[in-house]
């Protein structure tokens, strides 16, 4: 609500991040934010809509596979169809908001080339009229990075990048900009993948830990001899899955070596 506030003209960066960092850290953080979000985007009020909006594409920058694999279903991009469809609210969904609908489906087409349901939904649009044409993002309109961002971003990290994006930025030559914008999406791509592996981490620990509490309980009861044949059963699907997770926990170890608190963990 606060990072959708219609009452709040400038967007609510501080809200934004916290929202984005709740969805990496709650196993049904995607599904659910996507749920939250396009009640907001189809909302009357235009601001709220396209604070909404905004949340929408700062998540598609910050959280990773999981939040992609949820906006490429038809479940929801029918949710942004709606805001388009004179079935639905098209009728009274403001211009701006239709517009930039149409720009977040688009982009994501180019962006995600191989998700198959977000092409079909917007030749969908095309067919009937709906989108009349292409909206024009032009090469060298610059795509900011999220903001703002974690300390470790690879925006802050990453000095030698950030300091050639800085230069390329101050270019008034449209082959700088048009790099630029190339730098920012890989750039993106990249902190996509780390907060990707960085919430396969998270949830892999929760599991372990999770298992783990649940055997130690049983065990116990195992020592008293008050083990029921399910309980018998349950421990032993429990002690099947730690080992298939043991390998895991060692890989992700060896990939955090450069993160003690992780490592730690």
């Amino acid at each position: 609500d606060k990072a959708t506030d219609p009452s709040v003209p400038e967007e609510n960066w501080e809200c934004i991040q916290r929202f984005c960092d709740q969805v990496n850290a709650d196993i049904e953080g995607p599904l659910l934010a996507l749920r939250l979000l396009a009640h907001k985007i189809q909302s009357p009020q235009e601001t709220e809509a396209l604070h909404a909006l905004t949340v929408l594409e700062t998540c598609v920058n910050n959280c990773g596979e999981r939040f992609h694999n949820e906006i490429a279903k038809f479940r929801f991009l029918n949710e942004l169809i709606k805001v388009l469809s004179p079935k639905y609210y098209g009728t009274w969904s403001s211009e701006k908001v239709k517009s930039r609908v149409t720009e977040v489906i688009f982009s994501w087409t180019v962006w995600f080339p191989q998700e198959v349901k977000i092409r079909d939904a917007y030749q969908m649009l095309k067919k009937q009229g709906i989108v009349k044409e292409d909206p024009k993002v032009p090469e060298d309109k610059i795509l900011p990075p999220p903001s703002p961002r974690s300390q470790n971003s690879i925006f802050d990290t990453d000095e030698e990048k950030s300091k050639l994006l800085a230069r390329l930025l101050k270019s008034n030559h449209a082959e700088d900009l048009q790099a630029a914008n190339r730098l920012i999406k890989s750039m993106i791509k990249e902190e996509q993948e780390k907060s990707a592996k960085v919430s396969r981490r998270a949830n892999t620990i929760s599991e372990v830990s999770e298992n783990v509490t649940r055997m130690d309980e049983l065990l116990e009861n195992y020592k008293r001899q008050e083990l029921s044949q399910s309980d018998q059963e349950t421990l032993q699907t429990l002690f099947q899955r730690c080992e298939k997770l043991r390998p895991l926990l060692f890989r992700l170890a060896s990939e955090t070596v450069d993160d003690d608190e992780a490592l730690g963990k």
